[in-house]
């Protein structure tokens, strides 16, 4: 098992805008060999959020419709001449094995925060 990564506070934590959004769209990014960009809804906004998973699923599409938890707040970043605004979260990836996306027990309006 890995160890604990150093502690934070509470404060550092609220920095972070994690919101649930909805994903809309998926589509590839053919000049890489492991991103997709999703187009993705917070209800009063929406998002540009390109992800490294083309390698861990057979068809990335399957997640078209789906909520999601996602960073709303990360610095954009600019990727194969597309900007990420924003970062999935999902669970696995840093324990080698497949990630899975981390979800609402039940649906909850876009744009609703966690924390």
């Amino acid at each position: 098992m890995e160890t604990v990564k150093a502690e934070i506070t509470m404060k550092d934590l609220e920095k972070i805008d994690i919101r649930v959004g909805t994903i809309r769209t998926v589509e590839d990014v053919a000049e890489s060999d492991k991103l997709v960009k999703l187009s993705v809804d917070f209800g009063s906004f929406e998002r540009t959020i390109l992800v490294g998973m083309k390698k861990e699923r057979e068809n990335p599409k399957e997640i078209e419709g789906l909520q999601a938890l996602f960073v709303v707040n990360l610095a954009p970043k600019n990727m194969f001449g597309l900007t990420s605004h924003g970062m999935l979260f999902d669970i696995g990836y840093e324990d080698g094995i497949v990630p899975v996306l981390v979800m609402p027990e039940k649906k909850v309006p876009d744009g609703t925060r966690a924390g």
